[in-house]
């Protein structure tokens, strides 16, 4: 089919290769169908409060390097169930599905491009299931996508954490410290797991497995029985002990989209473990750091090729899918297969039996 006027949509957390998408799918369909480009502004608000650009090839050039997005992104948009406070100070929630649908049609899209993770693949599928044509683009560093071997942003995630690691490696020797180290991940510890593994760590707490604290007393005592006085936790922020909850953030209460601000746990840890060992606790937790910056190389390419591909997609009139990479190939997985579905790390997996296999302690 015809790509006269395609819309590019960035949704939910920003992350490293958001650009690369956007260059990817302005580049093929110009240069391929030489469409009319528009991208959206500020997520799904873009499309309730009607704000988008124009883009080109020549506006796309220099962006393949950049973090974050050159469109905006937002994690409290959904056009469904939109929050605002009134003149009050309360909180209303409105349905301004409609005034987004609105939007598109005014802006006579061929096709909507969707990037974003769970939520915000949710929401594209409930616009498809309207009657919007849409194609999904999986994006975020938690890697708990359903259909697709990486997320991109993932990689790059990781390697901020292993870079982390590896200054804590050398100060915590030094010092002989406890060094923990918070990471992001949501309710998946694939971060944690993999920056884990690759940065050293001798403790892997992740919200999939939750722990006894007296392992984790047990294993930073034995390390320095053994001549080690000096230890590398890295937690997930969801990771909680057996029969405990999660830890909200303190600024959870400050949040409008009413979404569960995970954070602390590395803090709630580090108090603990002071009364109980006899060494220097300090943690350090990398938040937003994991989302900026440059993307590496994988996460550049693999973002090219999901936008190259769901343009093709496009062309072939395949809406209502999300692309993703089933290596070594772009595939395409229906909007309906990802309904409600979150993709942990499997406590049976290769991944925590290597890690256990090793000598990392997960805190069972």
């Amino acid at each position: 089919m015809a790509l006269k006027r395609i819309g590019i949509l960035t949704g939910g957390g920003d992350c490293s290769g958001l650009n690369a998408v956007i260059r990817a799918i302005t580049r093929s369909a110009i240069i391929q169908h030489d469409s009319t480009v528009i991208g959206i502004q500020g997520g799904f608000e873009g499309l309730i409060f009607n704000r988008s650009q124009v883009l080109s090839v020549k506006e796309t050039r220099d962006i393949l390097p950049q973090g974050g997005t050159i469109l905006g992104t937002s994690n409290k948009g959904n056009p469904f169930q939109y929050r605002e406070y009134d003149s009050t100070g309360n909180i209303l929630i409105n349905d301004y599905s409609e005034r987004a649908i609105d939007t598109v049609r005014k802006l006579d899209l061929d096709c909507l491009f969707v990037i974003g993770g769970e939520g915000t693949l949710l929401i594209a599928n409930r616009f498809y299931e309207m009657g919007l044509p849409i194609i999904g683009v999986p994006k975020t560093i938690d890697n708990d996508l359903e259909g697709t071997d990486y997320t991109f942003g993932y990689q790059t995630a990781v390697q901020v954490a292993c870079d982390a690691l590896d200054r804590l490696q050398t100060t915590g020797r030094s010092h002989q410290r406890v060094m923990i180290l918070e990471v992001m991940g949501r309710h998946a510890g694939w971060i944690a797991m993999e920056s884990g593994i690759a940065g050293g760590a001798h403790i892997i707490l992740i919200p999939e497995i939750p722990y006894h604290f007296e392992k984790v007393i047990e294993k930073i005592r034995l390390r320095a029985e053994g001549g080690s006085r000096f230890s590398i936790i890295v937690v997930s922020e969801d990771a909680r002990e057996i029969n405990g909850e999660s830890i909200k953030s303190a600024f959870a209460g400050q949040t409008l989209q009413g979404v569960d601000r995970l954070g602390g746990v590395g803090n709630y840890l580090a108090n603990r473990l002071v009364k109980e060992i006899d060494l220097e606790v300090r943690c350090t937790v990398l938040g937003h750091i994991q989302r900026g910056g440059t993307p590496l190389a994988f996460d550049r390419v693999l973002g090219t090729r999901l936008g190259a591909f769901a343009v093709e997609a496009a062309a072939k009139g395949q809406f209502g899918n999300m692309v993703c990479l089933n290596t070594p190939d772009c595939q395409l997985l229906p909007f309906k297969e990802l309904a409600g579905k979150v993709r942990t790390v499997p406590e049976s997996s290769q991944l925590i039996k290597c890690a256990e296999d090793i000598g990392i302690c997960l805190g069972r």
